[in-house]
Parts: C-alpha cells; structure tokens; sequence
C-alpha cells in the first residue's frame, strides 16, 4: 500500500505542477495580448472626445458662415441682374 501512496503522490504533485504552469502561461499570454492590444491601439490616430465635440463645432460655424456668405452672395447677385442695361447710343457718323 505505501508504494500505491508513493505513486499517487507523484502524479499528484506532477499534475499540481503542470496546473500552475499552464496557469501561468496563460496569465503571461493575456498580459502579452494586452499589452500587443495597446501598442497597436496606441499607434493609430483616435482623438479624444472633447477634441471631436469642438471640431464638430467649429465645422458647424464654418457651414453656417457658408450658408450666409452664399445668401449675401446670392443677393447681391440678384441686384446687379435686375438693374436693366443701359441702351447703346449709336456712334455719330456710323
């Protein structure tokens, strides 16, 4: 019987042993993800929040300003078409 104990301790301690390594193999394997996740993240241009909320704003200034300026133009436009043009004079001596 101590043999049979012998025996099964052995297995017991290898199969102890190899969890833990699996184990921390998978634990180094996530923090290699991660880590491999952040620096591929990190290299592409993502803006923050507030830096997209203030160009979103600003775009929405300029296509305003747009709008009024084609307003002014268009009205301006319309002032010089509806001025009736002045008649010729026929040349003397033609």
């Amino acid at each position: 019987m101590q043999s049979d104990n012998k025996i099964f301790d052995d297995f017991v301690k290898f199969v102890n042993g190899a969890a833990g390594t699996l184990a921390g193999m998978g634990r180094e394997a996530e923090q290699g993800a991660r880590a491999k996740a952040k620096e591929f993240i990190g290299g592409l241009d993502f803006v923050s929040r507030e830096e997209f909320e203030a160009v979103k704003a600003m775009a929405a200034a300029a296509r305003d300003d747009a709008d009024a300026l084609r307003a002014r133009l268009d009205a301006l436009e319309g002032k010089t078409t509806a001025r009736p043009a002045a008649p010729k004079k026929p040349k003397a001596g033609a």
